[in-house]
């Protein structure tokens, strides 16, 4: 099974100082005396991951500013992709993986447009799996509806095609998809590009 990727918000000595309401030297004596998990940058200063200053302040019955907990709350949340794709037994089987593999993600499926399209505006997905050849829809029309609502924050979109043409994919790429796969799917690369997409919006 895939580790988990957490992800973390460092803060500065003097962060914590300002956030425990202590001068800067307090903080970096918790450190130096081993009471403040803590490691060094190249240049020499202390770094603190938020995991352990949320401990050091628990250990000494000291109030979490709501500050923190919103902050590790939000590092912490979930993010969603959806599945759209009316081949159930695809659908079902991407949940299935992406379940196993993507332990970062709430897996979403829908089998229509219609329910995509509920499901797009109820969630606001970080990203979404998007089936070309949907029945009643137009795969190219949704992908750009998608793209140009800027209530879905633009969510990174993975194109799927059972046609293996080279003109299905710059059409839907030109429509702002943000990559290409066809079918059977190679499941390994398409986590490993959607891993690689929404790290590189963080970068």
């Amino acid at each position: 099974m895939t580790k988990r990727v957490k992800k973390v918000r460092i803060f500065s000595a003097l962060e914590v100082a300002n956030i425990c309401g202590v001068v800067n030297q307090t903080a970096i004596n918790w450190i130096k005396n081993n009471h403040l998990k803590a490691f060094t940058t190249p240049g020499g200063q202390y770094r603190i991951y938020s995991e352990d200053l949320i401990e050091f302040l628990n250990d000494r019955g000291m109030r979490i500013p709501e500050e923190l907990t919103s902050v590790v709350s939000e590092l912490n949340k979930k993010k969603k992709v959806i599945i759209i794709d009316d081949d159930k037994d695809l659908n079902e089987m991407m949940k299935l993986i992406f379940s196993r593999k993507l332990e970062e993600f709430d897996v979403l499926q829908a089998f229509d447009g219609f329910e995509a399209g509920k499901l797009l505006i109820s969630e606001k997905p970080d990203a979404v799996i998007l089936d070309i050849d949907l029945p009643g829809v137009n795969g190219h029309l949704l992908c750009t509806k998608i793209k140009e609502d800027k209530d879905l924050n633009n969510p990174i979109v993975i194109s799927i095609s059972g046609l293996n043409d080279s003109f299905e994919e710059e059409k839907i790429l030109s429509e702002g998809a943000d990559a290409f796969f066809t079918k059977p799917l190679d499941f390994d690369n398409l986590i490993t590009a959607l891993r690689d997409l929404l790290k590189a919006r963080t970068l």
